[in-house]
């Protein structure tokens, strides 16, 4: 587990902002449990909001296992078919969970047959690190790294000429994004442990800590969260480890809510932000950014002595769509690509 290089150090406000702050704010030891991930999420929200979370925003369906691991559970669990509610709790509560829960066999299992490796977090510690440096022009925005471990910086982030909006506002994408460690960071993804909300260095987390650290009032805060996550997006290919990411993304907004302001998002919040993320981490193949499901080949029949040779029937593929969040508008995964600001 990476530990911090000077203890648990604390989020600080700016001087102007303490006074406006509520008692309580600060260091937050967030309850993760991996264990039970589905059944405590369900504890926490309606089943509307794990609906949400299940949509498949180009398929207009829910999303899919995109594996065969789960076959031996009978119709409803093959390749192709699609993650509901109830395939995902009562008896198969336990199917969805993060991979630090499944036991070694299971893990070696998906890295052979889906190359699925996860980064350690002090990895994905350094490697944001060098995405703000570029940003900052300067390194240790936020953290300080010694080896494979890390400490925030006690103060709050300078910007200098730069605009701390604008930095809310830069388009992060996690490509292939497993359980989305690099977008944030609610659990060492080697050893399943909680990190402290003031300890995370996931890409959200650092423009959800800007945001904290610059606004004064709870609705400035929450427009600015929103937009933090309307710039944040990812995407994957198997269908269990979307669904977990998408959970870490919707209660990593909820932790840092509770660590600014002391309070959980009420229920209109928590459906607006998880439609942002069903718009925002996608599920792809991105060897053709189309859908699992959608790129299929047409069997050829057997010819007879009367037919011609005709070329195979390909069923054209829909292109992924995501959400610009600026424009109000959808657009293809692929028109995002050029955009110089990913």
């Amino acid at each position: 587990m990476p530990t911090t290089l000077t203890g648990k150090p604390t989020m600080r406000l700016r001087e102007e902002d303490v006074t406006d702050a509520p008692e309580g704010t600060g260091s937050v030891e967030p309850t993760v449990n991996t264990k039970d991930f589905i059944d405590t999420f369900l504890q926490r929200y309606p089943a509307l909001v794990l609906e949400s979370l299940l949509q498949d925003k180009t398929t207009k369906r829910h999303i899919i296992w995109a594996d065969g691991e789960y076959e031996q559970y009978g119709a409803g669990y093959g390749m192709y078919d699609e993650i509901t509610i109830d395939r995902i709790t009562g008896e198969h509560s336990a199917l969805i969970m993060p991979r630090t829960e499944k036991d070694a066999q299971s893990q070696a299992a998906r890295t052979r047959a889906h190359a699925e490796v996860f980064t350690p977090s002090w990895l994905c510690c350094r490697m944001n690190d060098d995405i703000d440096e570029q940003w900052f022009g300067r390194p240790n925005a936020f953290t300080i790294m010694d080896g494979h471990t890390w400490a925030a910086t006690p103060t709050p982030v300078e910007f200098g000429e730069l605009n701390w909006r604008d930095y809310v506002d830069c388009l992060r994408l996690e490509i292939t994004c497993g359980e989305a460690p690099f977008i944030c960071s609610r659990y060492d993804t080697v050893t399943g442990q909680p990190l402290p909300v003031d300890s995370r260095i996931g890409f959200l987390d650092r423009k959800l800590r800007v945001v904290s650290e610059n606004t004064t009032d709870y609705i400035m805060w929450r427009k600015y969260a929103y937009r933090a996550l309307e710039s944040t997006y990812g995407f994957e290919y198997q269908g269990d480890n979307l669904l977990v990411a998408r959970i870490n993304v919707l209660e990593t907004f909820a932790e840092h809510m509770q660590a600014r302001w002391g309070k959980e998002p009420d229920l209109s919040e928590i459906r607006h932000t998880a439609n942002i993320i069903a718009w925002n981490l996608w599920q792809m193949d991105g060897f053709t950014d189309t859908s699992p499901s959608d790129a299929s080949v047409k069997e050829i029949e057997p010819m007879d002595l009367f037919d011609t040779l005709d070329e195979p029937v390909v069923e054209k593929a829909k292109p992924c769509m995501i959400y610009d969040w600026r424009k109000r508008r959808p657009q293809t995964y692929t028109s995002l690509k050029g955009n110089k600001g990913v």
